[in-house]
């Protein structure tokens, strides 16, 4: 599939960019300048909560031609609903810490090039992951996922930045222990003793860790992986693997494939999507096949490959 350039019509765009996102302000300002000085005449609103921004969304988004969000991972699938509801493209200014969505798709890191993609025009129809009904682009995780997502806050990303993944991690390794999940999809109906169950859309996760070598955003269909290790220090053994999507080729790691999962724990465990705790144990995975349409980079073809660092 080859992406395709949309006719440039009416030149509007609803403009949102997270401002507590790090240098969140002059993010906004650049954007302003950078649609004006492509021709796109930015709409800007202001939303006040992670909840507010797709109804805000499905409620402007109708009356421009393209929908344009700064921040991270979290504030992109938070926009996702109000996405899908207004059916308009999406574009992505990516200001936020792992910026997976951004290097699934091909798109730069820094803004002006970043506006420069939405304004050429070349889209991309990707899919949308959902739990429980509430959507992410990247993944979601049960267990040391979950737990690094209520480790990171908003103070460690400040200060360690990137890093600030690495500190978490490492305080929730020294106490993490297994536990118990069926598991039920992909043809198969288990019950794993685990360290982390997680689905995948998209291809990134992590600050750059692949879901699996197979996973693509594109392609209907979600990537489970569940790592079975009794001891967490097992994990730092394998770091190189997750960069390249290789932890499935091990003895410990089950991997299955299917458009839906259902995870059930013995008891309420926390839902990480993209980032953020959206939702606890019994979980329900679903896909939702080519969802949104995104602006991507002319050259950008539809099989993942890495283009980013």
């Amino acid at each position: 599939m080859s992406v395709q350039p949309i006719r440039a019509l009416s030149r509007r765009a609803l403009l949102i960019v997270n401002a507590r996102s790090r240098n969140g302000k002059t993010s906004l300002d650049t954007a302003v300048e950078g649609l004006l000085r492509h021709g796109i005449e930015p709409d800007c609103r202001d939303c006040g909560s992670r909840n507010a921004l797709s109804p805000l969304i499905a409620e402007h988004g109708r009356d421009v031609d393209m929908i344009v969000v700064g921040g991270g991972d979290g504030t992109l699938s938070a926009a996702a609903a109000g996405v899908i509801a207004a059916k308009r493209p999406l574009g992505i200014l990516p200001t936020g810490t792992a910026n997976d969505l951004a290097r699934t798709l091909g798109i730069p890191t820094d803004l002006e090039e970043a506006l420069r993609v939405i304004a050429e025009g070349h889209t991309r129809t990707i899919d949308v992951g959902s739990v429980n009904d509430q959507l992410f682009f990247n993944v979601a995780s049960i267990g040391l996922s979950a737990e690094v997502a209520q480790e990171l806050t908003p103070d460690l990303k400040r200060r360690f930045g990137k890093l600030g993944y690495a500190v978490a991690a490492m305080r929730v390794l020294v106490r993490a222990r297994p536990f118990r999940a069926r598991i039920i999809g992909g043809g198969r109906d288990v019950v794993s003793l685990t360290l982390q169950v997680a689905v995948g859309n998209g291809r990134y996760y992590g600050g750059g860790n692949v879901v699996t070598e197979a996973a693509a955003i594109d392609d209907g269909t979600l990537d489970l992986y569940s790592l079975e290790f009794l001891h967490a220090w097992r994990l730092v053994l394998m770091l190189l693997s997750f960069r390249r999507g290789a932890h499935t080729a091990k003895r410990e790691v089950r991997d299955l494939r299917g458009p839906a999962f259902e995870i059930r724990t013995r008891r309420p465990r926390a839902v990480d999507a993209d980032g953020e705790l959206v939702t606890r144990t019994p979980a329900m995975f679903r896909v939702l096949p080519r969802a949104i349409e995104v602006f991507v980079p002319a050259d950008r073809s539809h099989d993942d490959s890495p283009s980013l660092p």
